[in-house]
């Protein structure tokens, strides 16, 4: 695998699965049911924002207390910063195959970045410049980022469709393109790539099951957040991902090859116009995902750290800096590093925070919070100097676990060096986590103060409102 060649919606759509091995319906499978598993915290830590309009890091305080918040928002942002660095590499490297096709010796510049980097010039100048393209999104203000949205909901459908159409017209019809069988030689084959699949699958959405809130506290209605996430997360990913796998799977019958990379499969076709107006559109909706899922929220878990400093614009051009410095070319260089190591991988951190806080507002609270105390240091959820030791102690409790498969996986320690079952742990990190942390926070707040109070009385929406509640 070529070491530029992007990994664009790798687990999005489901072409990872086709490419581990899975036939049609076992990649369709792994898909849903993924997007099924994440959906209920979704919609759990959705409650809160709906009922209280509060955002995620404001959520957070609840269960880590007022500073103590600062931790997961902190992880989750982080999380958002690669995500941020992968996307605008997608977009930057779409950029860099439309213009080589028009100026060929871009591809050929001389080399600038040392052999370690694992950068070419070409691609590194086309990433750049639509990083830069991101930043000035994010300077513009929300209103520039809801167009984008309004745009990528009328192109990314009309464009799925139209792939499909080629993939079955060229594929002469989905019978052969459903037709190709499983790669897996037995069924253990099968389970020993499904677990760590289904985890990446969950793990892909694990951030966006933590700050749901963010965009909820918008709901007109709880009923409304509930069934939007409902009806559009498991029906419209695993709609999309049918049309990664049959894409993917009728480049094999067509170029005798299995292309997962739409980039890739666009530099496949002829007309040079119709892979200029490819990459452009692929270009700007990466533009359009990119800022509303991986910019609004980091921007937000930063400004919780300083609010009188950081507003959402700074959190923003924070996130971008990160997502530079984080080499996003090396993350997603290999398929398998991409899934084993950065979305399992980070899923086992983000997992047992999800744990944390819906244990602390369903189990604790009974969905009860004092508002006002959210945004005071001497009030309910002060803990001591503003931090939850019982949240800090179950969040570490519910890594712990993982730590022995991740540093095999990473090739650290040897895989001789711990239990076979422990090692093993790390392929279910997501739900492992969840769970541990969730049991023993539960457990270790069951005796507290915090767990005999309970806060009285709900706050309706036009209330709350008036409190002015936002981040910076």
């Amino acid at each position: 695998m070529d070491k530029h060649e992007p990994v664009h919606s790798y687990i999005y759509d489901g072409k990872f699965a086709i490419g581990g091995g899975m036939n049609w319906w076992q990649a369709i499978l792994t898909i849903f049911l993924g997007n099924t598993v994440v959906l209920l915290p979704m919609i759990l830590n959705g409650h809160a924002g709906a009922k209280y309009g509060i955002s995620f890091p404001v959520f957070a305080r609840s269960s880590f207390g007022v500073k103590g918040a600062n931790i997961p928002a902190v992880l989750r942002a982080v999380v958002a910063c690669g995500w941020f660095g992968i996307q605008t590499w997608l977009g930057g490297y779409a950029l860099y195959l439309m213009l080589k096709i028009w100026i060929p010796s871009i591809g050929t510049l001389p080399q600038i970045f040392p052999a370690s980097f694992g950068l070419e010039t070409g691609p590194a100048i086309s990433f750049f410049l639509f990083w830069l393209l991101n930043m000035y999104v994010v300077y513009l203000g929300v209103e520039s980022i809801r167009k984008l949205l309004v745009f990528k909901a009328f192109f990314l459908p009309a464009a799925a469709l139209a792939l499909l159409y080629w993939a079955i017209s060229a594929g002469h019809g989905l019978g052969p393109i459903l037709n190709q069988p499983s790669k897996f030689a037995t069924s253990s084959d099968f389970w020993a790539y499904f677990f760590p699949a289904l985890t990446g699958m969950v793990g892909f959405w694990a951030t966006l099951s933590l700050n749901i809130p963010d965009f909820t506290r918008y709901a007109i209605s709880q009923k409304a957040q509930m069934k939007g996430q409902a009806i559009a997360l498991p029906a419209s990913m695993t709609l999309f991902s049918f049309i990664g796998v049959v894409v993917t799977s009728a480049t094999l019958i067509i170029y005798g090859e299995t292309i997962w990379d739409p980039l890739v499969l666009a530099g496949k076709f002829d007309s040079k116009i119709l892979v200029s107006i490819a990459m452009i559109a692929v270009a700007i909706s990466t533009l359009a995902t990119n800022i509303a899922a991986n910019i609004v929220s980091p921007a937000n878990d930063f400004a919780n750290l300083a609010p009188s400093k950081i507003n959402f614009r700074t959190g923003g051009f924070i996130t971008g800096i990160i997502g530079l410095l984080i080499f996003p070319w090396k993350l997603i260089a290999d398929p398998n590093g991409y899934i084993f190591t950065w979305l399992v991988g980070y899923s086992s951190l983000l997992g047992p925070i999800g744990g944390i806080m819906i244990a602390d507002y369903y189990f604790v609270r009974k969905q009860k919070l004092n508002v006002n105390d959210l945004f005071s240091y001497s009030g309910d959820y002060s803990y001591k100097n503003g931090f939850n030791s019982k949240a800090i102690i179950a969040l570490v409790l519910g890594i712990l676990p993982n730590v022995p498969g991740f540093l095999t996986t990473i090739g650290v320690v040897d895989k001789g060096a711990f239990w076979a079952w422990l090692s093993h742990i790390y392929n279910y990190a997501w739900f492992a986590g969840f769970f541990i942390s969730a049991i023993t926070y539960t457990i270790m707040m069951r005796n507290s103060k915090t767990m005999a109070k309970s806060v009285a009385g709900d706050y309706e929406e036009s209330k709350i409102q008036k409190l002015g509640i936002e981040i910076s």
